[in-house]
């Protein structure tokens, strides 16, 4: 069985997600998908131009993750922009933040997303182990990617708002 794909953290989430070239028929063009991650991997190293180190750094992977992530982004946008294709931004295996939650039934803990950890704090997610929706933030070990994120939105330790 193959290993889960890991989260990518991005910094940018754009607001325009799709971009047509001119003078060509909508009905007859062909469409590229750029992944949010691939988006912030072009974002990294062409317009800050950090080197692939520091790029992969930012996103929390391994440098060999980055570079295939950037050479499918600069495929796609250069078929684009060859062929007359349109470009969406969707998509992707991506987050903002990880968080590290706790289970206050089982004891457990695990790093959640923190797309799943404001899911969690509104009682919606359950803890995978034992089913509980009686979680926390476990901020006393913080994650690669939380770096407290969920206390600077304004929550206090169990994860409701002060």
């Amino acid at each position: 069985m193959p290993r889960p794909t890991k989260w990518r953290r991005v910094e940018f989430i754009p607001d325009v997600r799709r971009f047509v070239p001119r003078g060509i028929p909508e009905r007859e063009l062909e469409e590229n998908i750029l992944k949010i991650e691939e988006l912030e991997a072009l974002r990294l190293k062409d317009l800050e131009e950090l080197d692939q180190e520091q790029c992969a750094g930012r996103m929390e992977i391994s440098r060999q993750t980055f570079q295939r992530i950037l050479g499918s982004a600069r495929r796609k946008m250069a078929d684009a922009l060859v062929n007359g294709k349109s470009v969406s931004i969707e998509g992707g295996n991506f987050t903002r933040n990880i968080c590290p939650l706790r289970c206050l039934n089982c004891g457990r803990e695990w790093d959640e997303s923190y797309e799943n950890f404001e899911k969690a704090m509104q009682g919606v997610y359950q803890c995978p182990y034992c089913g509980s929706g009686e979680l926390e933030c476990a901020t006393g070990q913080r994650g690669r990617f939380c770096r407290g994120h969920c206390r600077r939105q304004g929550r206090n330790r169990r994860g409701f708002s002060e």
